[in-house]
């Protein structure tokens, strides 16, 4: 178990040392991956930044998801759960549409205006603070290969070892520092799990020097 994110963060840091240097970036996956990946950029010595994508829930259940919206607005749906669900392709197409808008609203929130950092020839490493079905990270790799980073590094603290075993076939190397067989949820691998809201995630990228604008 980890004591909270800071040190789950710091852990990863530490894992990914090979990684230090000038062509790194570390893009966090709001809210919780971005504490940790603060953590992550101090020993790097590297730029921290967000990479926003949302989830689309189940009808009656909007907390499991039934697919995922990249930062460029693309969806990303399990077929295989859509149909033995049964929805519908305008309940998807809905969905999609507002987690579009939201997506829109949170990179503004988080960054102002200014533009999205290049990621070409960089090693990107797309942090969170755990995974679960891993649909919200397979829309941020989907979104920074888009970008031609010359790399993608996934480096999480926790994820069932089935859905790292299948996000390590996607990105060049993932870094997970734990990989329970049986996994009910993140928030159980850590002491400390409190909500990460908007305002501490723009705390956080403006004390870090991020491209962000402050009132």
């Amino acid at each position: 178990m980890f004591r909270n994110r800071a040190e789950a963060g710091k852990l990863l840091g530490n894992a990914l040392a090979p990684f230090r240097g000038g062509g790194t970036i570390v893009l966090a996956i709001p809210g919780g991956g971005v504490p940790v990946g603060r953590e992550i950029a101090k020993i790097l010595g590297t730029d921290l930044d967000v990479i926003v994508t949302r989830k689309i829930g189940a009808p009656g259940n909007p907390e499991f998801a039934i697919g995922s919206v990249t930062q460029d607005g693309q969806t990303i749906a399990d077929m295989n759960l859509l149909e033995e669900l049964q929805v519908s392709r305008e309940y998807l197409e809905k969905e999609a549409k507002l987690e579009v808008e939201n997506i829109r609203r949170r990179l503004e929130l988080y960054r102002g205006k200014r533009p999205y950092p290049a990621l070409d020839g960089k090693t990107a490493i797309i942090c969170d603070d755990g995974i679960a079905t891993g649909s919200t990270m397979r829309a941020a790799v989907q979104s920074v290969r888009k970008m031609n980073a010359s790399r993608i590094i996934v480096a999480v603290p926790v994820g069932p070892f089935g859905t790292i075993a299948e996000l390590s076939r996607s990105v060049d190397k993932v870094i997970c520092l734990m990989t329970p067989v049986n996994f009910y949820a993140v928030g159980d691998y850590y002491g400390e799990f409190e909500h990460v809201g908007d305002n501490k995630v723009r705390d956080i990228l403006a004390g870090m020097g991020s491209n962000i604008e402050t009132e």
